[in-house]
């Protein structure tokens, strides 16, 4: 009887409830190439939505290219910890960028340009440079100042530290716009424009002997075509004339001071580039106007001015205008440019400025030029290059 039931086999019913057995997972083979130790990351932090991952895995496993259907990570864990995300390119943001900065370096090469014209033209009719000088100022403080009453422009916050600190960069700026002036009365444009392209040195030999500044031996090796090239100008110079030679010197050094009275009295001061000059034209329209009156005076400028107007006609009073107006707007513009851009570039842009105002100068009054003179000017535009990098 127990043979009997040993003998009976289960039931249908019984194998249909029975558990099946387990049936091993067969992985696809390795590839048989130089295979890699496998490396495994241990982290602390527990692992987000694996059933995505496990998703991701056996569609790429059964080469299907469809991840529409598997879940999108969640922005953060429990723990704070997020998923990796690509940002988007910032090309358009830059591209932008660099297009509005060529803009403002084609426009104040271009202003700077029709400036120094018209600014010669004037000089050449009314040599008052005091008085030229003097209206250029004049004419920005008042485009700007109507400009913020009729909130085009938005007016700065300034107190009184920013005005101190204000004033030492107005008296350099004063200096170095006067002088500018005197020298393009006396000489061609472009012998002014070659001798202020030694900026550079000056800058350099200001800093070392009175800031106590060092600099590598390149930099200093960079003044030697400087120097040189801005002394083989001026001696070939046909139209050559102490006054205009000394004005140019004097411009550089003076603005040299400037661009140091600047860094160190606008540190912390939140005012943009264009409201900056604008209170600069104004300062400097202040120290300069009681200057101009003394040195030259209404009588002469009365009796200048009729003469002009005798020789020239009405345009004369539009070229004073104009000379004016470009003043302003070229100088605004570089110091909106230089808002975006590093002193490098700026004192790059600057170089190239100079090379279009020589070019330009030379065309138009059809200034004779020898052959040593422009190979002087081409050494120290070289040398200002140079020292730029």
């Amino acid at each position: 009887m127990l043979a009997a039931a040993v003998s009976v086999k289960p039931s249908a019913a019984v194998a249909a409830t029975a558990k099946p057995a387990f049936k091993p997972l067969h992985l696809p083979a390795l590839p048989t190439g130089a295979t890699r130790p496998l490396s495994l990351s241990v982290s602390a932090r527990p692992l987000y939505r694996q059933e995505h991952v496990l998703a991701t895995v056996s569609v790429a496993a059964a080469g299907r290219g469809d991840r529409a259907a598997s879940p999108a990570p969640p922005s953060a864990t429990a723990d704070g910890a997020r998923p990796v995300e690509i940002a988007a390119p910032a090309e358009p943001v830059e591209t932008a960028r660099r297009a509005r900065i060529g803009v403002y370096f084609a426009t104040w090469w271009a202003l700077n340009v029709i400036f120094n014209i018209y600014n010669k033209k004037v000089l050449n009719a009314f040599p008052y440079p005091w008085l030229t000088s003097t209206l250029s100022l004049a004419a920005g403080s008042a485009i700007m100042l109507a400009s913020w009453a009729t909130r085009i422009t938005e007016a700065p916050q300034t107190d009184l530290d920013f005005w101190k600190a204000l004033s030492p960069v107005a008296m350099a700026h004063t200096i170095g716009h006067v002088a500018a002036t005197v020298s393009m009365a006396k000489v061609a444009v472009s012998f002014t424009h070659i001798i202020k392209s030694g900026e550079p040195a000056f800058s350099v030999l200001v800093s070392r002997f009175f800031l106590g500044e060092h600099f590598p031996a390149p930099v200093y090796f960079s003044l030697l075509p400087i120097i040189g090239g801005c002394a083989l100008a001026a001696v070939t110079e046909l139209n050559f004339n102490m006054v205009g030679f000394m004005g140019a010197m004097i411009s550089n050094l003076a603005f040299v001071f400037r661009n140091i009275f600047s860094k160190k009295g606008m540190k912390g001061k939140s005012v943009s580039g264009m409201n900056y000059y604008a209170c600069l034209s104004m300062m400097s329209l202040v120290i300069l106007l009681p200057f101009a009156i003394a040195m030259e005076g209404p009588k002469v400028w009365a009796a200048g001015w009729q003469k002009a107007v005798a020789e020239i006609g009405p345009n004369f009073v539009w070229w004073v205008a104009a000379q004016s107006v470009f003043y302003h707007l070229y100088n605004q513009v570089s110091y909106m440019s230089l808002d975006e851009i590093s002193p490098l570039t700026f004192s790059i842009g600057n170089t190239m400025k100079r090379i279009s105002v020589i070019v330009a100068s030379i065309i138009i009054f059809q200034t004779p030029v020898q052959p040593i003179n422009a190979l002087g000017a081409a050494i120290a535009i070289l040398g200002t290059f140079i020292y730029s990098q």
